[in-house]
């Protein structure tokens, strides 16, 4: 059996009540560019997170914390380092293999919610349900059920235009955890949303992984939304920062 095949059959038990670790990134670089115009954006930084934590990677802008969230989610292959998710080594998988450990087992929560214009918000979600292998009418089913739960269910018909910011985050909130991903990365889900509705839907994510038990990644500089977290992690110039776990 190759190793991709490996990390895939093994990945389904990531649900397990341990407390074992659900990332572990280890002395992980990425450059971009070659030569003269080479960027270093991460610089030997080692990540962990135990399944179940709430995790906020805190940073200025241009810190690394988005790259290390895309190398994280699969999205962006490291320059260096290595990677595991739930104890199985994914720094290796191939390319073919990578897109199926992305769409099983990791949702996504984008700034800009990434909803998609033409489809009702309960379409949105029954498509990445749909997506993930669900049938059609389950997944339309299970779609209501989350709209309800993130307190939308009289606007599952509605277009994101007809929506507002807190209202499509929580769309996007109830797409990323359909079809059950174990781990759920956040990348700035606030920074486009007041206060109050910054703080609603964070609290939201919270608390719908929590029920779950998923893993969940918040790459922030909201410091409005901080004290929801399990821990904070700061990483400046590419680099974890000392005393950076609070």
């Amino acid at each position: 059996m190759s190793h991709s095949s490996t990390v895939l059959s093994a990945l389904p038990s990531l649900h397990a009540s341990t407390r074992r670790l659900a990332v572990d990134a280890h002395d992980v670089s990425k450059v971009y560019g070659e030569g003269a115009v080479a960027y270093q954006a991460l610089r030997g930084v080692d990540f962990q997170v135990r399944q179940g934590e709430l995790v906020m990677l805190a940073g200025p802008s241009g810190s690394g914390k988005t790259t290390l969230l895309s190398i994280l989610g699969c999205v962006l292959r490291p320059s260096g380092g290595d990677i595991s998710l739930f104890g199985q080594r994914i720094t290796d998988v191939s390319d073919a293999v990578l897109p199926a450990v992305r769409l099983r087992y990791i949702g996504f929560v984008f700034q800009g919610h990434n909803l998609l214009a033409s489809l009702s918000a309960r379409e949105n979600v029954a498509l990445a349900m749909q997506l993930r292998g669900v049938p059609g009418k389950l997944a339309f089913k299970e779609a209501d059920l989350l709209l309800e739960r993130v307190g939308l269910g009289s606007k599952k018909g509605s277009l994101p235009g007809e929506l507002s910011g807190g209202q499509r985050q929580r769309v996007a909130i109830a797409r990323a955890v359909a079809g059950n991903p174990p781990l759920i990365l956040a990348d700035e889900p606030t920074a486009a949303l007041d206060a109050t509705a910054g703080l609603l839907v964070t609290e939201l994510l919270r608390d719908v992984c929590r029920e779950r038990g998923d893993t969940v990644v918040i790459v922030t500089h909201d410091a409005r939304i901080f004290h929801l977290a399990d821990r904070i992690v700061r990483i400046e110039d590419g680099q974890i920062a000392r005393g950076a776990s609070l």
